[in-house]
């Protein structure tokens, strides 16, 4: 007999909804977790910290609203830390209160503590007092997550050297800025801190940044981030980060020299599995500290799952959740849908945010699929007149022989809400057709859609002249 019929490791998104499926299910569930990190990285130092940043960024500097009021708008002339960060504050307490809540609605136990392996239905969690509880499971799902990756090389400080987690401790805004790596945390962060008004300068060692995103969107992006006066240093290495009273001056390979208030190192995520002892469960982990699982979420002991970040890619917020769900339901022999697909959207917060679902016209060109291009531009739609967007555009990609939706690509206000619209078509398997047949709302950015399908179907109008 044990303890509990599923024990998830980790509060994070997945480790949430993986104990409240079991807990709806009527299993005996409970979570490991520190007292001070419920809600996981995600609610207090990653997603919902940096998201809640961003919006008062934008509210603060009045940067959308500069296209009506004039390029000298701006809400707040002397933002500080203080400012930033009381909005932060605000909803990381709500969002902890509403996790404690649902946990606590749904019967699911906290054991507060740090959880490790004694073996693969056994686990030993050392409570904030150092005492140390023993609990077994039938079933175990780990959702540890992860925290930033942090080069041996590199001295971080937390003040003038520091990683995403320290970013958001700063005691002050600084006037600039090196972030080195230009993937999406980079980025974000870096489009954040130039809209405050920071000299952001990007190195990235690839020749792009964002390459997994649509090359056009991720050019209009640059063009406005270019206008925020942030540099980008492409096909450049960091040699070493030299201090110099409070100051830094990073030195690239190249020979080039950038001086900076902060150096933030975006160089991606490592599980936290070093402490959590996998090898006496019978699992191991990679150099990244990530574990292998199948399309059902189990490890290489079946009644071990493992969710979200700690499994690699996607390692989003939205699909942690779904992971979690699934993985319980499997755990415990419910019934579950066919695996996720890849109708998965990808939304990246930076300033303007972008959003896609589906593939890329590289993808599709080099896979030999036909397809035609739809595109919508904001400044001419009413409501982007109305929210002063006129940069925004949403693209569709369109099979140009079965009319179906190969991919939609989002850029500008309400880039990461607007995508679910062509998820869903996409989703049901319906064309291009029902988009120019539908009838939106006006003034919105949804009827950008109904554009977007018009401008398709006419080119692949134009083109069935000279077929028939």
């Amino acid at each position: 007999m044990y303890d509990y019929d599923l024990l998830v490791i980790g509060s994070g998104p997945g480790g949430q909804k993986a104990a409240i499926a079991g807990a709806k299910l009527g299993r005996r569930t409970a979570v490991v977790e520190k007292r001070h990190m419920i809600g996981g990285v995600c609610i207090n130092t990653g997603t919902i910290p940096s998201k809640t940043l961003r919006e008062a960024i934008l509210y603060l500097t009045g940067l959308n609203q500069r296209e009506l009021y004039g390029s000298a708008y701006r809400l707040k002339d002397d933002i500080t830390v203080a400012d930033l960060s009381a909005r932060t504050q605000h909803v990381i307490g709500r969002e902890i209160d509403v996790i404690r809540s649902q946990l606590a609605r749904n019967r699911v136990q906290m054991l507060f503590g740090v959880g490790r392996f004694v073996d693969d239905h056994t686990v030993a969690v050392t409570g904030p007092d150092g005492g140390v509880r023993t609990v077994t499971a039938d079933r175990i799902v780990i959702a540890v997550g992860t925290r930033p990756a942090r080069p041996s090389s590199v001295a971080f400080d937390g003040r003038s050297i520091v990683d995403s987690d320290q970013l958001l401790e700063m005691d002050q805004i600084p006037s600039s800025m090196v972030v080195v790596g230009a993937g999406v945390i980079g980025i974000e962060y870096a489009s954040m801190f130039a809209a405050l008004g920071s000299k952001v300068t990007v190195v990235e060692r690839r020749d792009r940044m964002l390459d997994f995103c649509d090359l056009e969107i991720v050019e209009a992006l640059k063009y406005q981030l270019r206008d925020l006066a942030v540099t980008f240093r492409f096909n450049e290495t960091v040699a070493r980060v030299d201090h110099h009273d409070g100051a830094t001056l990073t030195v690239l390979e190249s020979g080039k020299r950038i001086p900076a208030d902060t150096v933030m190192y975006s160089a991606g995520r490592q599980g936290v599995t070093e402490g959590l002892e996998v090898g006496n469960a019978g699992l191991e982990a990679d150099a990244r500290g990530r574990i292998k699982v199948d399309e059902f979420y189990r490890t290489a002991v079946p009644h071990i799952y493992a969710v979200g970040d700690v499994i690699g890619f996607p390692a989003l917020a939205a699909t942690s959740m779904e992971q979690g769900r699934r993985a319980a339901y499997h755990a415990l022999e419910e019934p579950v849908g066919t695996e996720m697909g890849e109708l998965q959207p990808i939304g990246i917060y930076t300033i303007p945010e972008i959003s896609y679902v589906g593939r890329t016209e590289d993808e599709l060109t080099e896979a030999n699929v036909p397809f035609e291009v739809g595109i919508s531009r904001y400044r001419e739609l009413a409501r982007g007149a109305i929210l002063g967007d006129s940069y925004g555009m949403l693209k569709l990609l369109v099979h140009a022989e079965e009319r179906t939706l190969l991919g939609v690509h989002v850029f500008g206000t309400g880039a990461t809400e607007l995508v679910h619209i062509g998820q869903t078509v996409m989703g049901c398997g319906a064309t291009v057709d029902y988009l120019v047949d539908a009838v939106f709302n006006y003034p919105t950015l949804a009827e950008s859609y109904k554009v977007a399908a018009l401008d398709a179907m006419n080119k692949m109008r134009a083109v069935q002249r000279f077929l028939t």
